[in-house]
C-alpha cells in the first residue's frame, strides 16, 4: 500500500511540475496565461547609457625622498580622505545576465597644505566593466581599465622642477550593487565599488632656508591608492 502511495504522489509531483508555467507567465482567472513584460523587456538585448554621482573614501601614502640635511626627519605620510567623484558610462546588455560598459570620469580631488608646501591630487579614470545581474536586482562586477592620477606640488620654498606631474596607471576594480525599475526604460542604480591605483612619481628641487642656502633636490613618490566609493545613478535602456 505505501509502494502505491509513494507511486501516486511521485506521479501528482511531477505532472505539477510538467505543468508549472514558467517564471515569466502569470496564470489569469480564464485558465490562460499572460506575460510578465518587466521579465521580457530585461531579458532583451541593448544599448544604455547613464550616469553616476559618487562618494569615495581613498587611502594612499606619500614617500619622500631628499639629499638635504637632516633627511631622516622628513617621514613619509598615510591619508584618509573622503573626496566627491563622479561619470558617465554607456553599455550593452548581452542577454538576461550579462552587460558590458565603457564607463569614464573623476574619482575625486583632494588638495592640503603641509609646512608651507601644497599637495594636490586629481584621478582621472576610463575603465571597461562586466556585470552579471541577478534576477532580484542585484549584480556584482569587475573592471579594468587606466586611471590619470595629477599630483600638483608647490609653494614658496620650490625653485625647480614642474609643479604638477600625471602618471598613467593600470586600476582595476570590484563591484557590487542593486538597480531598481523606475520606468519602462528607466533605472535606478546603487553601487559599491573597490578600485585600486598607483600615483606618479614627483621630482622637484627647494631653496634650504639655513645658510649657505643651498638647492636640494626632493622627490614625493604617491604609493598604492585605494578607492572606496558609494555612487548612486540613473541608466536609460534603449
Amino acid at each position: 500500500m505505501k509502494k502505491i502511495l509513494s507511486v501516486a504522489v511521485l506521479a501528482a509531483v511531477t505532472a505539477t511540475a510538467v505543468n508549472a508555467a514558467p517564471s515569466h507567465l502569470v496564470r489569469n482567472n480564464d485558465g490562460g496565461y499572460t506575460v510578465n513584460y518587466d521579465y521580457y523587456e530585461k531579458e532583451k538585448s541593448g544599448w544604455y547609457i547613464g550616469g553616476r554621482a559618487s562618494l569615495s573614501l581613498l587611502n594612499w601614502e606619500n614617500e619622500y625622498d631628499t639629499d638635504a640635511p637632516n633627511s631622516e626627519m622628513l617621514d613619509n605620510e598615510s591619508y584618509t580622505e573622503v573626496v566627491f567623484g563622479g561619470g558617465l558610462f554607456a553599455g550593452y546588455r548581452l542577454d538576461y545576465f550579462w552587460r558590458a560598459e565603457v564607463e569614464g570620469g573623476l574619482i575625486g580631488s583632494h588638495e592640503h597644505d603641509d609646512v608651507g608646501t601644497t599637495f594636490k591630487l586629481t584621478i582621472p579614470y576610463v575603465i571597461a566593466n562586466a556585470y552579471y545581474d541577478f534576477a532580484n536586482g542585484f549584480y556584482v562586477g569587475a573592471g579594468a581599465g587606466i586611471a590619470l592620477p595629477t599630483v600638483k606640488w608647490y609653494g614658496a620654498d620650490f625653485v625647480g622642477g614642474d609643479d604638477s606631474e600625471r602618471g598613467v596607471s593600470p586600476m582595476g576594480a570590484l563591484m557590487f550593487g542593486y538597480a531598481h525599475k523606475l520606468d519602462y526604460n528607466l533605472w535606478l542604480d546603487l553601487r559599491y565599488r573597490l578600485s585600486a591605483l598607483v600615483g606618479p612619481e614627483h621630482n622637484r628641487s627647494f631653496q634650504y632656508v639655513e645658510p649657505p642656502y643651498d638647492e636640494y633636490d626632493i622627490s614625493n613618490k604617491v604609493g598604492l591608492i585605494l578607492d572606496n566609493s558609494i555612487s548612486i545613478g540613473l541608466r536609460y535602456e534603449f
